[in-house]
């Protein structure tokens, strides 16, 4: 069942490294998909979309197909056509809804548009990372910040959907770049993004520079705290933030993937935590409550968000506003960003 009607139901196709030209320097996609990549030959494909479906039955939402893990319009143009073909059987038959695709901004051009045309995808993400050239430079990106133009420009005359996906803490990077890049790519209008924080994973690049001392990842506060400022960005701009830090996965979580860095399994969790305790404070400094007891009211959606993991942000705000008891309900005629401040 589906808590948002609009949010779908992926039936996710792991490719891992399939059509990529290169290894960017934080990249080893087998440890960040859990996947150990196996044959993308359309009937191992069907064979594992029919699977999802068949364990997965009984949702309420619209379903898609989504290639992941790799380069999909880097795939040589007869693999593209087979594995669209495969994904669009399954809508054919009113299985699926709709096909998506991750892909680098510098594989979007004139003939594989023309290609997707003939089929039901959609939506597009491009993995634009950053929108710094000395940034992408660095993280061996092989595309430079006006390809990721480009590519938005041409994905506009489709149908499609457009995501584009960001990173934070790249080599070279400083928040005020980070900020910048966050403001080119809200201004170029995305349909969703995707913000993911650096984590050097074993065997990348990345994992030799850590080792070296020549690459020091964020903290996962100093993560936590960026990504905030540029969910805000977004925000302002109603550019949907659909996802905020790696998937978890067993091999993510085992210890031995994630060399260093800001890796955490509720990392999103983390920062609309830091988004509510922000908000709470502002509003708490506004009305300079005297009161020995505080209701804060939020969305139901958002009470575990607004209490922080373990209930820090509660903790934290009656301490720096003595507050001898707060108390926390939810109020299902708030907006989702909403955070009313009463007396229980």
């Amino acid at each position: 069942m589906c808590a948002d009607f609009q949010k779908p139901f992926i039936v996710p196709v792991f490719i891992p490294h399939a059509g990529c030209p290169h290894q960017c320097v934080f990249c080893n996609q087998v440890s960040i998909t859990g996947s150990r990549g196996g044959s993308i030959h359309p009937e191992n494909v069907h064979r594992r979309i029919q699977q999802f479906l068949a364990y997965n039955q009984g949702h309420r939402c619209p379903v898609e197909i989504a290639f992941y893990g790799g380069n999909f319009l880097g795939l040589k143009m007869t693999t593209i056509h087979s594995l669209l073909e495969t994904a669009a059987e399954f809508v054919n038959h009113g299985r699926v809804d709709g096909i998506r695709f991750s892909t680098r901004p510098d594989t979007i051009d004139d003939e594989r548009l023309e290609l997707l045309a003939n089929y039901p995808v959609s939506a597009v993400e491009l993995g634009a990372q950053s929108m710094d050239d000395n940034v992408l430079e660095q993280a061996r990106r092989g595309h430079s910040a006006a390809d990721t133009v480009r590519a938005v420009e041409k994905l506009k005359k489709f149908r499609f959907s457009i995501g584009l996906q960001m990173m934070v803490g790249l080599p070279g990077e400083n928040e005020s770049s980070a900020l910048a890049s966050a403001r080119e790519i809200a201004g170029l209008l995305p349909d969703f993004v995707r913000i993911y924080p650096t984590v050097v994973i074993t065997n990348s690049p990345l994992a030799q520079w850590y080792h070296q001392g020549e690459y020091v990842p964020l903290s996962l506060e100093n993560a936590v705290g960026r990504v905030a400022k540029i969910y805000r960005i977004f925000s302002s701009r109603n550019i949907r933030v659909i996802r905020m830090g790696l998937q978890a996965s067993r091999d993510l979580d085992d210890g031995a993937t994630v060399v260093a860095g800001p890796y955490h399994p509720a990392f999103g969790h983390l920062v609309y935590a830091a988004l509510f305790l922000e908000t709470a404070r502002t509003a708490l400094r506004a009305c300079c409550p005297s009161h020995d007891r505080v209701a804060l009211s939020v969305h139901p959606k958002n009470i575990s968000r607004l209490r922080g993991l373990k209930n820090t942000n509660i903790t934290t705000l009656a301490n720096d506003f003595d507050i001898a008891s707060i108390d926390v309900t939810g109020d299902a005629a708030l907006a989702l960003d909403e955070l009313v401040i009463g007396t229980p």
